[in-house]
């Protein structure tokens, strides 16, 4: 059976709908755009959507070091 239910970012109904679950709670989408959009986190600095790993000091997570050090939180490296 094909997933109709609404995406939880934009609202559409899509027949092609996908469902993600993360921390046991499910979430409907209906693009990859929409669940960036509502589930990747904001880097501290500059507010943008974290899709890769991005770099985390305690509970603050960032984009990249460049933002981390202009945050404050020198010596944190970009993975590789």
């Amino acid at each position: 059976m094909k997933n109709t239910a609404p995406c939880e970012t934009c609202g559409n109904v899509y027949d092609k709908a996908f469902t993600v679950t993360l921390h046991e709670k499910e979430h409907v989408f209906d693009s990859f755009e929409c669940a960036i959009h509502s589930l990747a986190p904001t880097c501290e600095h500059c507010d943008c959507r974290i899709v890769g790993h991005g770099v985390e000091s305690e509970d603050k997570i960032f984009c990249c070091a460049h933002c981390a050090t202009h945050a404050g939180e020198p010596g944190l490296k970009d993975r590789q």
